[in-house]
């Protein structure tokens, strides 16, 4: 009872009054029924915009219409893979795992379960998480409709005509949800994705003799629910989520109000929408460009969601303030930092559920070229790795005089968020030392991240999903799947239920420098609080310059004497022969044991790894980790 209070107080403290307040208030109006009143089923039918007015309103998306593309066609066999998988039934989730969904799916049936939500309820009555449904993003996945993108590239690549395929997928959509009902009204964020990928596909197909006025008709309506839920509902993800989820959701409000401006409300949606969408740029995304997720992948979302932010704005002849453009630059220079040269691949570092709204190329999901270099052509740069860019193409971007940005070998400090990159010819090594003014989503602090040559050679284990039993969840969240250290079989915090952590880790200390021949760092971080108040990891690394050799010093304050502690090193399967060598601060020989764990390279899928595990009961570890020749 008194580790609960305990723990609530520290919640409390992390979070803030705000997010308290808001919670419970929240909780209450959920439990007693006053929410859903707020949100009405079966509302009647309105027509608020006609085909024709839609098509003559005066704002400017990125094209015109499919007939105005004139960028290069290529046949892809990439891409008609994807299209015939679609045509045949089958889906690809989170960019990976593919289904057969057949060609009539319902939309509220989860393939990795088979289990059937209800449509008829109120989404205040669907559970987020829930054993039996099994994780909800396998439902919500298609329903967000980033699949059309695969049908309209091939539609241009391939000079075919898909759009009374892309219309039925639409329709039966929203036959099958009701407003305001399932699970595909769950979530805010999905239903502005939804939003803004119709609206693609409204504008590529605005001359189609497929796009009549009866689906028109049903396609404005169900957008002015949907954008009605989520300007009703903003402050959940401004103050109880404040993610990418509450970007991703002020920006659709913004662009709602400006390419539907005769929708009743769309006035406020857009004020409103873009003085949040502001506020949140400049909150989420920190001054040296880093993010407050911790996580690479959802970082990409916000790198794609500015880049339709500035994009659109410019071409309507507005700007939003200063802020945005700097935290986009910045944000477009820390993600390039950390990536590997030879295949544009980033750490698998945080959080990552296979999110990626808006795919516009073949490229393979964990290469952040594409998205990085569109938002730089926005920005008028070049980041002088991609000779064509159809990302940039159709946002209807060209490359004009631009100036030319490459990061620099050597070191890199983005001491905000607490990330530190050494940069070389053949090796990139990428260290996390940060303190956490916002909730933080893994265990992962002194995470060593390092690359040989293309290769990820310590690697972080990813997600796999968020909703899995109890031993997969800690695992994949907790401190066991990173490269860091554990003291016991404990994580650097304290796990709470869901994405709640308690005891914070904080940086107290950290430098990165560099002599003639090496590149040193050294970090301290607090942590491990609900063992002992008052323990600190301090981590050393010694790289030397041109050489492919690590020396690692892991040294623990204020540890219990029979607590064990284990420095854990993860390995994919198959790697470059190394070598080890290890000893405590006795000088006493460590014995590495090896170990079977996990990765999740991408999102629902794990495949075994090696991990290499010192230990020692004494206070610190001296590994050195080097690649052969």
């Amino acid at each position: 009872m008194l580790s609960r209070i305990r723990n609530t107080i520290n919640l409390l403290h992390n979070m803030g009054w705000r997010y308290t307040q808001y919670r419970v208030t929240h909780e209450l109006l959920l439990r007693t029924g006053l929410l859903k009143y707020k949100f009405p089923v079966k509302p009647a039918y309105k027509q608020y915009i006609t085909l024709q007015q839609w098509k003559e309103q005066q704002t400017n998306f990125f094209f015109a219409d499919k007939e105005s593309l004139r960028f290069k066609k290529e046949l892809s066999p990439e891409l008609e893979r994807r299209f015939n998988l679609y045509q045949q039934g089958k889906f690809i989730f989170f960019n990976n795992i593919e289904f057969e969904l057949g060609k009539n799916y319902d939309w509220i049936t989860n393939p990795d379960t088979g289990y059937k939500y209800d449509a008829s309820k109120h989404w205040t009555a669907i559970a987020d998480y829930s054993k039996e449904a099994g994780d909800i993003k396998y439902v919500w996945e298609k329903s967000r409709f980033s699949f059309l993108y695969d049908i309209i590239r091939y539609d241009y690549h391939f000079n075919s005509d898909c759009a009374a395929a892309v219309f039925a997928e639409i329709i039966s959509w929203i036959k099958a949800n009701p407003v305001n009902c399932g699970p595909n009204y769950r979530c805010s964020q999905e239903i502005s994705l939804r939003v803004l990928n119709w609206t693609f596909a409204l504008h590529y197909y605005k001359n189609s003799t497929a796009l009549t006025e009866e689906i028109f008709n049903e396609i404005q309506f169900a957008i002015y629910w949907h954008m009605d839920h989520v300007y009703k509902h903003i402050n959940f993800s401004r103050i109880a989520v404040r993610n990418n989820h509450a970007i991703t959701e002020t920006l659709a409000l913004y662009l709602a109000g400006l390419l539907y401006s005769m929708y009743p409300g769309a006035a406020d949606w857009k004020q409103k929408g873009r003085a949040w969408f502001e506020e949140e740029i400049a909150y989420q995304v920190y001054e040296d460009g880093t993010f407050l997720q911790f996580s690479m992948n959802y970082h990409r979302v916000v790198v794609q969601l500015l880049t339709w932010a500035i994009v659109l704005a410019g071409k309507n002849g507005e700007q939003f303030n200063a802020v945005v453009y700097g935290r986009a630059k910045k944000s477009m220079e820390f993600l390039r930092v950390c990536m590997n040269d030879t295949n544009g691949w980033l750490p698998h570092y945080g959080n990552d559920d296979g999110a990626l709204f808006f795919k516009m190329n073949d490229k393979h999901y964990r290469d952040y070229r594409p998205q990085l270099q569109a938002l730089a052509t926005a920005l008028e740069t070049d980041l002088c790795f991609m000779q064509s860019n159809e990302d940039a193409a159709w946002y209807g971007l060209k490359k004009t005089t631009m100036n030319e940005w490459q990061p620099a070998n050597g070191i890199h400090q983005f001491n905000t968020g607490g990330y530190y990159i050494i940069r070389e010819a053949d090796t990139l090594t990428f260290i996390r030392c940060g303190n956490h003014k916002d909730r933080p989503l893994q265990a992962d602090n002194l995470h060593l991240d390092i690359w040989h040559k293309g290769e990820n050679m310590l690697t972080d284990a990813g997600s796999y999903k968020y909703n899995t039993d109890e031993k997969t969840l800690k695992y994949f969240m907790g401190t066991a799947s990173h490269n860091t250290v554990m003291l016991n079989n404990e994580d650097q915090m304290l796990k709470g239920s869901r994405f709640i952590w308690y005891n914070w880790t904080q940086c107290t200390g950290v430098q990165l420098t560099e002599t003639e021949e090496a590149f040193c760092f050294k970090g301290t971080i607090s942590a491990f609080a609900h063992i002992k108040p008052g323990i600190l990891h301090t981590r050393e690394i010694i790289k030397t310059k041109g050489k492919s050799g690590w020396i690692i010093k892991d040294t623990i304050t204020g540890k219990p004497a029979s607590v064990l502690m284990k420095q854990l090193w993860h390995l994919p399967l198959q790697h470059s022969p190394v070598l080890w060598n290890s000893v405590n601060e006795n000088e006493e020989q460590a014995v590495g044991q090896e170990m079977q764990g996990f990765i999740s390279g991408l999102y629902g899928t794990k495949e075994p790894c090696e991990i290499i595990v010192f230990q020692t009961f004494r206070d610190a570890i001296f590994t050195k980790f080097e690649i052969k020749p």
